[in-house]
């Protein structure tokens, strides 16, 4: 079980009250909430290994050089001229981070990142070496590139918490989007993503740029039919299409996850007792976080 954590614990933030918080009045929503989301993957699936894949570099220059929008909105106002673009992030999330890194090594679950990768490019990359079945968590349909039923992997998108999933397959897939995994790279990169400061191509939607691969089977076949004459694309789509070619060569390596991160040796081993319990006892009562962390232990036990 591969986890997206960001995306999973923005979505604890958000979640979770901020009411939620230490002794010392500091906010542990979004810690606690992540703490819980784990303890119910771990309970309703019983995963052998676990890795919390970690955003080391959450806008990679390489992929920015290529698409100078590329997460271009999420950039901080403040982060100075010269200096790694920062994420803007809410204020009482920032400080939320380092707890949950020293939770989860106190818990000794795997907490893997890599620069200049994001945590997609981790997910992509331990896809790639598995030799079993996988599931991914997250809520970013980015991933659904990764959708394999052959080699058993899928995607589990939460709807509301972690208790209620989305089960990514191929079925559904082609059933949402016309494409199988392999074919949502297309798909995302012709439709564009806001969310992701990709432009798309002007005019193609989703349900066109699905048309257009259930006719032309992928990305280069919709672009060779471009200089055909004889192909059944309208004079709009050839025309934003023809305009798009600089976009259309380099976002395919923006849009694919890496699946060849040079990684740590770490053990990725579900844990089914604390690494370090006296270093977790102590967070525990620091950042009031008791019940979640009985919970989670409760449910690596099992």
């Amino acid at each position: 079980m591969l986890l997206d954590t960001a995306s999973l614990y923005f979505r604890a933030y958000f979640g979770v009250p901020d009411s939620v918080r230490a002794p010392d009045g500091t906010p542990v929503n979004a810690v606690r909430g992540l703490l819980d989301f784990i303890g119910r993957l771990v309970q309703d699936h019983r995963p052998d290994d676990l890795v919390a894949c970690w955003d080391n570099d959450w806008r990679p220059q390489w992929r920015v050089d290529l698409i100078p929008t590329y997460k271009a909105h999420r950039v901080a106002e403040e982060t100075p001229a010269g200096q790694t673009d920062e994420e803007e992030v809410p204020d009482t999330l920032s400080p939320q981070v380092p707890i949950i890194e020293d939770v989860l090594a106190a818990f000794g679950i795997a907490r893997i990142g890599a620069t200049p990768y994001e945590a997609d490019d981790v997910i992509g990359t331990l896809t790639a070496r598995a030799t079993g079945p996988v599931d991914i968590v997250t809520g970013d349909r980015d991933l659904y590139q990764l959708v394999d039923d052959a080699r058993q992997v899928r995607v589990l998108y939460p709807l509301k918490g972690v208790g209620t999933l989305q089960t990514t397959d191929e079925a559904w897939l082609r059933e949402k989007y016309g494409v199988d995994g392999a074919g949502y790279v297309d798909l995302a990169l012709l439709r564009g993503d806001p969310s992701d400061g990709l432009p798309g191509v002007p005019g193609i939607g989703e349900k066109t740029a699905a048309k257009l691969l259930d006719a032309y089977g992928d990305l280069d076949g919709i672009m060779a039919a471009v200089d055909d004459p004889k192909a059944k694309l309208t004079p709009s789509q050839r025309k934003r299409l023809d305009e798009s070619r600089a976009y259309v060569a380099v976002a395919p390596k923006v849009v694919r996850v890496a699946d060849d991160v040079p990684l740590p040796d770490f053990d990725p081993a579900l844990p089914h007792e604390p690494h370090d319990p006296a270093a977790l006892e102590a967070l525990a009562e620091q950042w009031g976080l008791g019940g979640a962390v009985s919970r989670l232990l409760t449910a690596l036990q099992r």
